[in-house]
């Protein structure tokens, strides 16, 4: 094989330098340049990404803030807005628990008024029958009819007597 005779080793070394230095240059020059370009695009896009999720997050934040705010405060007018409902309706029952005190004692009136006219109704009523009865047994007894005022009189002090 050509490549092991010794006697062509220095020619063949000539040329590795010169395709080694060639391709240095052409590497050094052509190549790396692009690949750090690319690299240092990839670099600065990475940078932009970052800073624009930095910004969200910071924004998020800040959303975040002002809905939790918004969310106290939301709670705190729940909180009002309950209180004065239960004010309101505490104040409610009383005023009908007052209105409705006023007419039981209304109708409790009226019945103690009714009751009583039922009794002086009712008494008027015995004293009319005890009048009748007095009379009827009086004559039964006696054989005579006697006054409707005598008859009243009697009964008027048996009553008085008995209350």
């Amino acid at each position: 094989m050509p490549q092991f005779d010794i006697l062509t080793f220095p020619t063949q070394i000539v040329w590795l330098v010169i395709a080694f230095v060639l391709l240095y240059v052409l590497m050094s020059r052509v190549a790396l340049p692009r690949i750090a370009q690319v690299l240092e695009e990839r670099q600065e896009k990475i940078d932009d990404n970052l800073d624009a999720a930095e910004n969200l997050r910071a924004e998020a934040d800040t959303e975040l803030e002002a809905y939790e705010a918004a969310l106290i405060q939301a709670r705190e007018q729940a909180r009002g807005a309950i209180q004065d409902a239960a004010r309101a309706a505490s104040e409610e029952a009383t005023r009908r628990t007052e209105e409705l005190g006023k007419e039981m004692a209304e109708t409790i009136k009226a019945a103690e008024e009714n009751i009583t006219q039922a009794k002086q109704d009712a008494v008027a009523g015995i004293r009319e029958a005890a009048i009748e009865a007095a009379a009827v047994a009086t004559e039964r007894l006696i054989g005579e009819k006697p006054t409707d005022a005598a008859v009243a009189a009697a009964i008027d002090r048996a009553l008085e007597a008995r209350n």
